[in-house]
């Protein structure tokens, strides 16, 4: 049994949480400071967000799936390896910022404090007590992550759509392409490896090396994520066609 303490001890002076995470807040604060600063409250917040997604999200599919390249032994169960370990240390300092910032900022969005209380649960346990799964874990970040960048682009666009003709051209036309792309990543390759996942760790093939409830949790975490995201982007393609067939019927007029 691992002490809460010893826990304490492995994350703030075995880890890179602490470097990784003073590196998103100078990103946040010259975000909000510098690069946003006559944006509006709400607006510059958002934008701050994206700017810490920004840095964090294709640098961690490239190191995650560098990481599950570099290693020979990759399973579900496999132990961590140190590149691994570091991946998960640099994701889990984002969403301790991320937190910060939603927390701060948006008190009332449970959604996404939930989600991020969530991931960082699974990437903790797997980084400082489990110490095993980190193929699984960083599998799906890869798939997760690797919208990032137009999310965020897209995301920015929405933030200035009613104020620039520019941004708003710029959502309106990266939105199907970007739907698209969240589907096939989100809603068809997630959750096919999410059944090889979630089958592996059911069947208890992993008990010998991740407690039970561990990787229970983990299915539980993964499998509700998934369907939050499969219902996100459905109701974007569903406004997203409401608005076509509006324009359409006005062009009709």
């Amino acid at each position: 049994m691992v002490s809460s303490e010893l826990v304490e001890f492995r994350i703030w002076h075995s880890s890179y949480i602490p470097i990784f995470f003073s590196m998103f807040c100078m990103v946040y604060f010259l975000a909000y400071h510098i690069i946003f600063p006559n944006w509006k409250p709400e607006a510059r917040s958002t934008a701050s967000s994206c700017s810490i997604s920004l840095v964090h999200g294709t640098p961690a599919v490239i190191l995650a799936a560098y990481a599950v390249w570099a290693n020979s032994d990759r399973g579900f169960a496999s132990p961590n390896s140190h590149v691994q370990n570091l991946v998960l240390d640099f994701s889990v300092a984002y969403f301790i910022a991320d937190l910060l910032h939603y927390l701060v900022f948006f008190p009332r969005d449970y959604l996404f404090i939930g989600h991020h209380i969530a991931t960082l649960f699974v990437f903790t346990t797997c980084r400082y007590l489990a110490f095993h799964g980190a193929f699984a874990l960083l599998i799906l970040l890869v798939i997760a992550e690797v919208t990032s960048a137009v999310q965020n682009i897209w995301t920015l666009a929405a933030i200035r759509k009613a104020e620039s003709p520019l941004a708003a051209k710029i959502h309106n036309s990266l939105s199907p392409a970007f739907y698209a792309f969240y589907t096939l990543a989100r809603v068809i390759a997630g959750p096919v490896f999410f059944f090889k996942m979630g089958s592996f760790y059911l069947s208890g093939e992993a008990t010998n090396v991740i407690s039970w409830w561990v990787s229970l949790s983990w299915v539980v975490v993964v499998g509700s994520a998934i369907s939050l995201s499969t219902l996100w982007v459905f109701n974007n393609w569903l406004e997203l066609y409401r608005e076509r067939t509006s324009i359409t019927k006005t062009r009709d007029f």
